[in-house]
Order: C-alpha cells, then structure tokens, then sequence
C-alpha cells in the first residue's frame, strides 16, 4: 500500500462482526469511536494476566472489562511514547486530517503520547481505514524515529455511537484527555487534537 494512495482500499462492509473477544459493527455512515495504541504502551504481561483474569465472563463482558483495564493504564505514559515526538504527533494527526471528507468524515480526535482516540463517521469499511492509518503511520513513525519494528499494537478498539448521549460522553472524553492524563490545562492547549485544531483554525 503506497502513502499516496492508502485509503483506496475498498471491501464490502463486514457488518456485525468478531476479532476475537468481542463483537463490532462495520456500518458505512455510522459514528464511530475508535482507539489504538502503541505497541509498548501496556506491558505484555499484564494483557496476558488481564485476559485470563476476564476470560470467564461473557464475550461482551469480558470485552468492557479488558477495556476498562487497558484504559486505566493508558494515560500513565507506560512504554517509550513516541507520539510524545513533535514530528510523530503532527505526521499522524496529518493522516488522520487526509482522509477526512473523502473514506471519512473527522468528528473529533486527539493525539496521545502513547495512544490515538478518533471519532469519525467512516464512509467506507472501518477496519480497512483503520489498517490504513496504522500502516502509513508506523512506516513514516519508524522512519522519523530511525527505527524499525513493531509500532502499533496489533488490534484496535471500536464502539458504534449508540445515541446522542453517547456521543456527547465521547466528545468530552477525547477532548478531556490530555487535561485528565495531566498534559495540559485546557482541552485547547494540546496540539494534536481537534479541540485545538478547531480552537484555533
């Protein structure tokens, strides 16, 4: 897949869907909350001592549960936080802004040191615009970094939006994260989000 035509992909939409733990919904035209982090960003042993701690709930349970989990840990800046990098957080944020009003409509998003929250209304097949995003991503990061290996952890989170409630929820939770996690005082201040992008364009 070349940088310059990476959201070009087009599949059918899979629908109500499984990746393993938990069940998705790829609907063309639907909100979406997606999440994705770091390959570093939670410690191997502790995913594995999480999922056997969940493993004897129900599908949808145990997919809550280990996200809570994973969502506690994240904002504690676990692992080498390469989106801390200036030209890392402004080439993804880059990409993100590419597809917008093309494969997707950018509601709101932000840029953390070590994960990436979007919320998005996907006009073609989510997974393959996620897939797309990490994979450019990952080779520019690993470029500007000098480095190679793994960039991303291999899955990624998604939620439909349910209702306005919901959204409403998701919003202030993307745009209250780097005041939560301690990075700023104001949703504005942080540069690789939408609150500041919308702030000040």
């Amino acid at each position: 897949m070349s940088d310059a035509n990476y959201l070009a992909e087009e599949r059918k939409p899979l629908g109500w869907h499984w990746r393993g733990y938990h069940p998705h919904l790829d609907d063309p035209g639907r909100l979406q909350n997606v999440g994705f982090r770091l390959a570093d960003s939670v410690p191997q042993h502790l995913l594995k001592r999480w999922r056997a701690e969940v493993e004897r709930s129900s599908d949808e349970v145990r997919a809550a549960k280990l996200h809570r989990l994973v969502s506690r840990f994240e904002d504690t800046g676990y692992g080498a936080c390469h989106l801390r990098q200036p030209a890392v957080a402004s080439m993804v944020q880059e990409v993100l802004l590419f597809g917008d009003d093309d494969a997707y409509r950018l509601i709101d998003w932000c840029v953390m040191p070590n994960h990436v929250h979007v919320l998005l209304q996907p006009q073609r097949p989510l997974p393959g615009i996620v897939r797309a995003w990490k994979a450019v991503t990952a080779r520019r990061a690993n470029r500007i970094l000098r480095r190679s290996g793994s960039f991303w952890m291999a899955d990624y989170y998604d939620r439909f939006i349910r209702d306005y409630r919901h959204l409403e929820a998701v919003q202030r939770y993307i745009r209250q994260n780097p005041v939560a996690a301690g990075l700023c005082r104001e949703p504005h201040q942080w540069p690789w989000s939408s609150a500041r992008y919308r702030h000040f364009g």
